[in-house]
């Protein structure tokens, strides 16, 4: 049966013993590590009384290893190997200079302020992977909770029970009509223009906040929305708009991609806040400086407006 590793050998026993090992000598052994030869003889003695082995034998020219001693050595600079790679890769884990993101999103990373930001961290912190999850805001505020989800991007300025958020940018709103609608005649829409049309929604993903904002709009004018829920992709939306079936709103963000049958019109004065959400007990060094970007960017823009 293998005797129970002692927990009185300290890391500079370790330190010593391999010093001495490679300089054939304590004193040579002191001079590198610039401690006291003593200090180098000590440690060695205790080392030796703690596994219950001799690791070197003492000559009046320095020592050598003894058998035990040279497997002593191999084991013992794989361990210290190990502690300094486990260092390096921790201290650079709390610089955020490597380690994993999990970001849940609602708007798209082509374009607009999630694009620039994304952008500017993968400069910074390229070490940093990053997942994206696009769900309903109630969903990301659940995994964020659970520890799941590290932040998620969200519509509006709600807050989120146990949850932080930051306020950051506004989108204006658009819609994408049919080329051949009549609305594509005016340069910018109202609410009242759009009273009468149908409006596509996804059943996955945001659909359930699109339609949530819709019927509140509308509930305003004391009208009931027509709506039409589909279960495709975002961006397959804009197929069926193209058809005829329906308009869609959509973020300024969202209209680098379309299709030729397709025109986007804006509505007049209607911009769509977002917010940042993340637990403040998320000790991630990565999403504290994803954070600390979001707010830094947010500001600049605000500025510069």
């Amino acid at each position: 049966m293998a005797a129970p590793f002692s927990t009185s050998i300290e890391l500079r026993h370790l330190r010593y013993f391999v010093a001495a090992a490679e300089q054939g000598s304590f004193r040579k052994a002191a001079v590198a590590l610039e401690v006291k030869e003593s200090s180098i003889s000590r440690s060695v003695r205790d080392l030796e009384d703690e596994i219950g082995v001799s690791l070197f034998i003492r000559h009046s020219s320095g020592v050598n290893l003894t058998l035990a001693g040279q497997r002593f050595l191999n084991r013992t600079r794989q361990a210290l190997d190990q502690i300094r790679e486990a260092t390096v890769e921790a201290a650079a884990l709390g610089r955020a200079e490597e380690g994993h993101l999990k970001i849940g999103l609602f708007s798209n990373l082509s374009s607009g302020f999630l694009r620039d930001l994304f952008q500017t961290y993968d400069s910074r912190y390229a070490g940093v992977h990053i997942d994206f999850v696009e769900a309903p805001a109630e969903n990301h505020a659940a995994a964020i909770r659970r520890f799941d989800l590290d932040a998620a991007f969200v519509l509006g300025r709600q807050s989120w029970p146990d949850c932080d958020a930051i306020s950051s940018w506004s989108e204006p709103l658009l819609f994408a009509l049919p080329r051949l609608h009549p609305l594509v005649q005016r340069d910018v829409l109202s609410w009242r223009d759009l009273v009468d049309e149908t409006f596509l929604v996804r059943t996955e993903g945001s659909g359930n906040e699109v339609r949530g904002f819709l019927e509140r709009k509308f509930r305003e004018l004391d009208i009931s929305p027509r709506i039409s829920t589909q279960q495709v992709a975002r961006y397959s939306l804009l197929g069926l708009v193209a058809t005829g079936r329906g308009i869609v709103p959509v973020l300024e963000s969202e209209t680098v991609i379309g299709l030729p049958e397709v025109v986007f019109r804006p509505l007049a004065g209607e911009a769509i806040p977002f917010s940042v959400i993340y637990s403040p007990r998320n000790d991630n060094p990565a999403v504290r400086t994803l954070l600390s970007l979001t707010r830094k960017m947010t500001q600049e823009r605000a500025a510069a407006r």
